[in-house]
């Protein structure tokens, strides 16, 4: 990776913070060259860690900066359609944290905008290069379960009080986890199985004084394959967060991809040599046949990485590279949350259409 590419982040929260930031250091080729930030106590963590990256408190400076070829919005989801557009029209290329847009509407518009403007608009579903759905992945592809008849996966919480929060916790457009951990569940179910032929939603409000879904089971029905996708903030005993049923056997995994944690935590991916690779406690069972033998074990966990989203983008941005997270799958997933609402709604089975 020779050319050197500059990156405007706007937000410095907690997606900014943790996802984007550290991980744009973490690439070569790419450069934090200027963020948009107003808050003091995130301005004084940018000026500790990025200490060569410039600091604006008016977004304009990005959108209008011609130093800059990439723009990452790690903005409330209410805003997102509105940034992105500005940056579209910009000659910017875009990565949108999820969801790209409160609707498919308004993500079509995206769409259509950034093929006249001949740039890269993606998502940061980061979530695919987790190191437990790599794992899946790789699992069903091997075919040792045979042909998969049901797939559950949960992104399950425990807080069972309303969190202050600018903008999550209130009832505005795009808030709730649906749109939230749903994202990644909807993006990764598309990404193994494309798309579904119907959406079922049960969308619910559990906790004391919630305004935001914070309860969800939306089920996708493909062609002998039932696909079930669930998240809750009441879950104190985490159960599976894969469950992967087959024709020849079964695929269990337990706990959560450790580089968030790491993140969390003020770890960067450049300075850690075994980043992504979970503990052997958390390798997922599997229990199948395999040349007409019985086999039960643990599978070995891929290696997570979440540097490979933004190298991919970095590469396409060069003309290098297929981009890996489409905006038509972004905009599909943001299609099944609408169906799934409606279908919640009134309490059906919808088309996907």
């Amino acid at each position: 990776m020779s050319k050197e590419i500059n990156v405007g982040l706007i937000g410095y929260g907690g997606a900014g913070r943790v996802f984007h930031a550290p991980i744009i250091e973490s690439v070569s080729g790419l450069n934090l060259y200027k963020v948009y930030e107003t808050k003091e106590d995130n301005i004084k963590n940018l000026n500790s860690k990025y200490p060569n990256t410039l600091i604006t408190s008016n977004t304009d400076e990005i959108l209008n900066d011609k130093n800059i070829d990439l723009v990452v919005l790690a903005v409330p989801n209410s805003i997102h359609f509105k940034l992105a557009k500005a940056a579209l029209e910009n000659y910017k290329n875009v990565i949108v944290e999820k969801p790209l847009t409160v609707t498919s509407k308004e993500a079509d518009e995206l769409l259509k905008l950034a093929k006249s403007k001949n740039k890269i608009l993606t998502v940061n579903q980061n979530r695919r290069w987790d190191s437990d759905f790599r794992t899946v992945k790789k699992v069903i592809e091997s075919g040792l379960l045979g042909n998969i008849v049901e797939y559950e996966a949960h992104f399950d919480r425990f807080r069972n009080y309303i969190k202050k929060s600018p903008w999550k916790e209130k009832d505005l457009p795009g808030s709730g986890i649906l749109y939230d951990l749903g994202s990644h569940l909807i993006d990764q179910a598309q990404c193994l199985f494309g798309l579904p032929d119907e959406v079922f939603g049960d969308l619910r409000i559990q906790r004391n004084s919630g305004k935001v879904i914070d309860n969800f089971e939306v089920i996708l029905a493909y062609n002998n394959l039932k696909v079930t996708l669930k998240a809750g903030m009441l879950v104190r005993e985490q159960g599976p967060h894969f469950t992967i049923l087959g024709k020849k056997g079964s695929f269990i995994k337990y706990g959560m991809d450790v580089q968030e944690e790491n993140l969390k935590n003020g770890l960067m991916p450049k300075d850690i040599e075994n980043w992504g690779v979970e503990p052997s406690s958390l390798w997922g069972n599997i229990n199948t046949e395999t040349n007409n033998l019985h086999f039960t074990g643990k599978i070995e966990s891929e290696a997570g990485d979440y540097r490979k989203f933004y190298e991919n983008v970095y590469l396409s941005i060069l003309g290098e590279a297929e981009l890996q997270v489409t905006p038509k799958q972004a905009r599909n997933t943001i299609r099944i949350i609408e169906l799934a609402q409606k279908s919640s709604l009134e309490r059906k089975w919808v088309k996907f259409e």
